[in-house]
């Protein structure tokens, strides 16, 4: 047997440069996942009022997740 080699991209998480509202990190998740980034906010909301730990992993993600720009060429 043949082993066939595909050459699919991997998915990749980034920040939008469209549409953000602070740095763009709620609507690279919400394309990743797919889903409706309003989602994503609120529930990244409700978490940072409840817990707290939205807010600093909101803040890591704004430094760590590249540009849209920068991934998809």
């Amino acid at each position: 047997m043949e082993k066939k080699e595909t050459k699919e991209k991997a998915k990749r998480i980034y920040k939008i440069e469209d549409g953000k509202k602070l740095d763009g990190v709620c609507g690279g998740v919400a394309e990743y996942f797919g889903i409706d980034p309003t989602i994503v906010r609120v529930v990244w909301a409700a978490v940072s009022l409840c817990y707290g730990a939205g807010i600093i992993l909101y803040i890591i993600c704004m430094f760590v997740f590249p540009k849209k720009s920068e991934v998809v060429k």
